[in-house]
């Protein structure tokens, strides 16, 4: 199976060489960890099979949250510490597009845009969710941040699961509609003006073309069932990367072949680029250096844990704790007993393997 790692180690110098004087850190070191992750450069153990008479060498993962390898096994675990979340509600998925005229400002100033793309679309939710017309009442909020389309294309995008209703000031539940939120059209030119008003602040306004702000930002709203599977249908966006490595189908002549579900009729497509332009997709959804791409509000802000045991108290179900920690997984989790892939023998781990830094990537 080909990997990312793959066309970053054959087709990554080329590339670093030509765009060298306009890569941005955080690129180069996505290159450089997926390319290291679970190769003997980032260390690990060496185990021994009684059973099979073999040795087994298990490498450490990068950890780089960009990284196809080390991103499939979390999502479970973040589901488990959200538990203290749900409210027995109906849930919807609310989505807020950045439009295409932006994008190229987007890419190009990356932390202060999704910052404002972050701020003015949680605002834009919260503003028209407290109008009485509506709901009323403060709504709970998650948000996840996307740049991609499932072509690698460049698409700034915020999901969010909001709460079916909110807390009043009275402190009861006004519930919404089972199918309707709030109205989407309405959402719109609250959202723009917003972004707008924000992007004033900053010394990017003048670079926008005016006809933006007279044009329908897209925002897109549908029920997700209740709170266990609004967020099992969030989980796969929160660590979901540009693309797994079994979409890769080809590495070719220096041409990378890859596939993709198109969203209007839900048909496999195939797409091939030179590994250049590959290369050159998937690094420009490599977010900024500890940029937060998951975002609580409202009732689901972490500083909010009181409005949200008095929502879940006029919903009738129980309180969450006012500063909740993660719960510790078991030792068995924390520490996997490891054991032969050929024969499921419990190994023996032998020796420990030091990092070695000086391994080209």
């Amino acid at each position: 199976m080909v990997e990312v790692a793959d066309i970053f180690r054959l087709h990554g110098p080329d590339y670093r060489a030509k765009f060298a004087d306009r890569m941005l850190p955080s690129h180069r070191r996505a290159m450089e960890d997926i390319c290291r992750c679970r190769t003997e450069a980032l260390g690990g153990q060496v185990y021994y099979c009684a059973n099979c008479q073999d040795y087994r060498y298990s490498y450490h993962s990068c950890k780089n949250r960009h990284c196809p390898k080390c991103q499939n096994d979390q999502a479970n675990e973040w589901l488990e510490k959200q538990q203290n979340l749900l409210l027995p509600v109906t849930h919807f998925m609310v989505t807020f597009t950045l439009p295409e005229e932006l994008r190229s400002l987007a890419r190009a100033n990356q932390k202060i845009v999704y910052n404002i793309l972050f701020r003015a679309s949680s605002e834009a939710l919260q503003q028209l969710a407290l109008d009485p017309r509506f709901i009323g009442g403060r709504i709970g909020m998650v948000g996840v941040l996307h740049t991609w389309t499932r072509d690698l294309m460049y698409h700034p995008h915020v999901h969010y699961i909001v709460t079916g209703g909110g807390l009043t000031e009275d402190g009861k539940w006004h519930s919404s509609r089972p199918d309707f939120l709030l109205p989407v059209k309405a959402l719109s030119p609250i959202f723009r003006a917003k972004f707008r008003d924000q992007l004033k602040k900053t010394g990017l306004f003048n670079q926008v073309d005016e006809r933006v702000w007279t044009k329908a930002w897209v925002v897109h709203s549908e029920p997700v069932g209740s709170g266990h599977a609004a967020f099992r249908y969030l989980a796969p966006y929160v660590f979901r990367v540009a693309i797994s490595n079994n979409r890769i189908l080809k590495l070719e002549d220096g041409q990378v072949t890859f596939n993709y579900k198109e969203s209007a009729t839900d048909q496999i497509k195939f797409r091939t680029v030179i590994a250049e332009e590959f290369i050159r997709r998937f690094l420009q959804h490599v977010l900024p250096d500890r940029f937060i791409k998951l975002r609580y509000y409202g009732l689901m802000s972490p500083g909010n844990r009181e409005l949200l045991n008095q929502a879940r108290e006029s919903l009738g179900a129980g309180v969450v704790e006012s500063n909740p920690t993660d719960t510790d997984p078991d030792e068995q989790k924390r520490n996997p007993i490891p054991c032969c892939p050929c024969c499921g023998t419990v190994l023996t781990l032998v020796r420990e393997l030091k990092r070695r830094s000086g391994l080209p990537p």
